[in-house]
């Protein structure tokens, strides 16, 4: 069927699918900030290092330095709707252990077998985008998506606050709620799963089902391009979320004397901006384009964050709110961008490969920090402990802007290329 007269869902579905993928992906981010706002706890209550609790996200993302390309090539191969059910369900699994886990190795389990699925099931849902929105708002839907994910991770900041009194409970009351979200998550992959697969036998979805067959050399071809913009994702990940939502509000607790409350929700406003920005930000790319310069504006704002966090001579509102639209301005065009230099049948494949690299990132930036804060000796009696933490993120978070610069010098000599649906 040409693809110009190709029937659109219909509002109505269209709707329904991008809620339910967005309730997936809200629950499945609260589930991985989790941790921030429960990582002092972890240390009075349970005598966990820094080491420890950089190690469970760390963890998180271990497995996806080797399965989440297979996850992506499986989406390529057996479609979204599958693998995004059967995630959720093995995220599900691995909340509960996490909740359980008051002996470290079965927390450490949980958190292995919860990134098992999340990050497969990001880059299902990142595919099951193009395929209902390519073409049809796509940079906004992918940003609105984004957005919602981000309210989970807002909402994890906040639930010291409207979950209070679980965490006077202890650290395993606020980890059961969590897995109450992963329940949410599962009941949105389930809507989706009924929705995608009606549309399916109506053939509305804008690209066609998964060829039969991978070839594992196209790896070997991706343009430039699209490793600068793997670069600019390495690089800023494993800035934003090894800080934001493993050592954030501890390094805010004990180095600016914030009640776990109040760190958390200024920790919290980084998340809130990119709940309300990140879908304007998505909506100008559809706009105007540009992507690559705006990716040099974004990823320059994060260095900056921390220059001015580790001077200590201005007003962490400044350092927040530079974090806050470097983190909504940044993904909203650094994922779209992906469909302008890979072809639309390995996509999946491309979001596997950009995620995996990622993970490698998030699993050496968590475990390096941890290190570091433990050897800087960094507690509540020795806030100096933490500048190690500043400068490292710091100087990643700049090796991303350079990448951004490469990709946007590389953007003007040459033609623009934009995946199309297959016909």
């Amino acid at each position: 069927m040409n693809n110009n007269n190709r029937r659109a869902p219909s509002v109505g579905a269209r709707a329904l699918m991008f809620v339910a993928t967005g309730l997936a992906m809200l629950g499945n981010y609260y589930v991985y900030d989790s941790i921030g706002p429960v990582a002092d706890l972890l240390v009075r209550q349970l005598g966990y290092s820094d080491a420890q609790i950089g190690s469970l996200n760390a963890v998180y993302s271990l497995p996806n330095v080797f399965l989440v390309l297979v996850g992506g090539v499986l989406v390529d191969r057996f479609g979204a709707r599958l693998v995004v059910f059967w995630t959720t369900v093995i995220c599900l699994v691995g909340a509960v252990l996490t909740a359980v886990g008051s002996y470290f190795p079965v927390m450490v389990l949980g958190r292995f077998l919860f990134g098992i699925g999340a990050e497969t099931l990001a880059v299902a849902i990142l595919v099951a985008l193009a395929q209902w929105f390519l073409g049809r708002s796509f940079a906004l839907c992918m940003a609105m998506n984004i957005s919602l994910a981000r309210l989970g991770s807002y909402l994890a900041d906040r639930s010291p606050s409207f979950a209070r009194s679980l965490y006077e409970q202890g650290w395993q009351s606020a980890l059961w709620l969590a897995t109450g979200f992963a329940v949410l998550s599962l009941l949105g992959a389930s809507v989706y799963w009924l929705v995608d697969g009606r549309e399916a036998k109506r053939g509305t979805l804008a690209i066609a089902p998964p060829c039969e067959r991978i070839d594992w050399r196209n790896l070997l071809h991706f343009r430039a391009e699209y490793w600068y913009v793997v670069g600019v994702c390495v690089a800023f990940y494993a800035v934003i979320f090894p800080f934001r939502s493993t050592f954030a509000i501890k390094y805010l607790q004990h180095a600016h004397g914030l009640s776990l409350q109040d760190a958390s929700r200024i920790n919290s406003y980084v998340f809130l901006a990119a709940v309300i920005a990140t879908p304007l930000f998505g909506l100008l790319v559809d706009r105007i384009g540009r992507h690559a310069i705006l990716l040099v504006t974004g990823s320059l704002l994060l260095p900056l964050s921390f220059l001015f966090l580790s001077s200590g001579n201005v007003s962490l509102s400044i350092s927040t709110a530079l974090l806050g639209v470097s983190f909504a301005l940044v993904p909203a065009v650094l994922w779209p961008s992906v469909a302008r230099h890979v072809a639309a049948d390995q996509l999946g494949t491309a979001y596997g490969l950009m995620t995996m690299l990622q993970n490698v990132g998030l699993t050496i930036a968590n475990v390096i920090v941890g290190y570091l804060n433990d050897s800087g000796n960094a507690n509540a009696a020795h806030a100096q402990g933490y500048a190690a933490m500043l400068w490292f993120f710091g100087l990643l978070s700049l090796t991303g802007f350079l990448f951004a610069v490469l990709l946007w010098r590389r953007d003007q000599s040459q033609p623009l290329r934009i995946a199309v649906p297959l016909r």
